[in-house]
């Protein structure tokens, strides 16, 4: 079957995260007073059943939240063992958390990528694209197939392992899948930059285009915040040394801007009516099969209802 090309897909919320956070929330007695869920053994993953609802265990930011102000209120200790960890303890490997048909890769890859075609006609799976990389600030063009599909990969911002050793043992198994699949510690970039990256903190690693890395540490605190995930002070140190650089910097978060004017309801379709035929309420509005407006009326001589010009 030949690719078709589609309009890009509108970005589907998913309910990862939870409502926006007040200022007070901020406090670093907000984000470590919150008791945890035990974490589950080393080796035992449950099994996801269609019911389960994968929610952060913090609110996203609020929005305009500076990113140097969030980072003050993230937990600075040493990092932890990384025993127990494996890939499986957050879950299958993009899978569909927000049930919308359609894994989390390609959800990131059709919110990422532009001039996208897909294998079917249903807009999930991505045949071809390209993506205008903020990592390396290239242009990728991504083809679906054995040994070109890894051209473009989706990073983790904040890695999984990277998160294992500062907190997410302590999470629940969902809220684990949460952070693996949230749009906002997800991003695609080229694959071996993604490769190069490995665990790497902000402390070890920053993307090669400087032009990004406030945003991208940036990010790094977002998530950090939202799940309840600590820094290194040699991370902390890293981060606060770049948002020095880019004051004012805002801490992203997933959901739409609230003070964004919110686009005018469409008009309600008005029925099809023939011209002339006696209508019921005085006032009422239709169209005719040619898309003739008529309005529901007497005239001079007639005093009954019709649909008139």
């Amino acid at each position: 079957m030949p690719h078709l090309r589609r309009p890009r897909r509108t970005k589907t919320k998913r309910p990862l995260a939870l409502s926006a956070f007040s200022a007070a929330s901020l406090a670093v007695a907000g984000l470590a007073g919150a008791t945890a869920a035990p974490a589950q053994a080393a080796g035992v993953v449950p099994r996801a059943t269609t019911t389960t609802t994968y929610t952060a265990p913090n609110p996203e930011p609020a929005y305009r939240t500076e990113a140097a102000a969030l980072l003050e209120a993230v937990p600075v200790k040493g990092r932890a063992p990384k025993t127990g960890y494996d890939r499986s303890q957050f879950g299958p490997a993009w899978q569909d958390v927000d049930g919308n048909g359609c894994d989390t890769r390609n959800d990131m890859l059709n919110r990422d990528l532009t001039d996208i075609t897909y294998v079917t006609s249903v807009p999930c799976t991505v045949a071809s694209g390209t993506l205008a990389d903020p990592y390396t600030a290239a242009s990728i063009a991504f083809l679906r197939g054995v040994g070109t599909s890894d051209a473009v990969q989706i990073d983790h911002v904040v890695a999984l392992s990277d998160a294992w050793q500062k907190g997410a043992q302590q999470l629940t198994y969902a809220q684990r899948v949460a952070l693996a699949n949230d749009p906002l510690n997800l991003q695609s970039t080229d694959g071996p930059t993604n490769e190069q990256k490995g665990d790497g903190d902000a402390a070890t690693w920053l993307p090669p285009n400087t032009a990004f890395r406030c945003a991208y540490v940036a990010r790094q605190v977002s998530v950090k915040a939202t799940y309840s995930l600590w820094v290194t002070q040699a991370e902390h140190d890293a981060i606060g040394g770049l948002l020095a650089q880019c004051p004012g910097q805002l801490a992203p978060m997933d959901q739409p801007d609230p003070t964004a004017p919110q686009a005018p309801a469409p008009a309600p379709a008005l029925p099809t009516v023939t011209p002339g035929a006696y209508c019921s309420t005085a006032g009422a509005q239709g169209a005719s099969s040619t898309g003739v407006l008529y309005t529901c009326k007497t005239s001079a001589t007639d005093t009954r209802l019709r649909w008139r010009q």
